[in-house]
């Protein structure tokens, strides 16, 4: 396995313990429980930055192009659309 197949699963895998720590944040009533998920995520998020940065330099990943003002534009009209039926 190559370094950037490596760094694109860690990628996916961050990716989603992330999801899963925001599903349990926001299910569980136990306050301690809850401040130590929360603290796990932000260490998961932190990890997430810097792989993201490593996948950036080494041009593994390269994210899409900037929206213009039209696309944006276009965006939020269908969206305000939705909210107003």
């Amino acid at each position: 396995m190559d370094e950037k197949t490596m760094v694109a699963d860690a990628l996916v895998g961050a990716n989603g313990e992330l999801k899963m720590f925001g599903e349990m944040i926001s299910q569980t009533e136990n306050k301690e429980l809850k401040q130590c998920l929360k603290q796990l995520r932000n260490e998961c998020e932190m990890s997430q930055e810097k792989l993201y940065q490593i996948a950036r330099e080494k041009s593994y990943y390269v994210p899409a192009a900037k929206a213009t003002a039209e696309e944006k534009q276009h965006v939020k009209s269908i969206l305000t659309q939705g909210t107003m039926k």
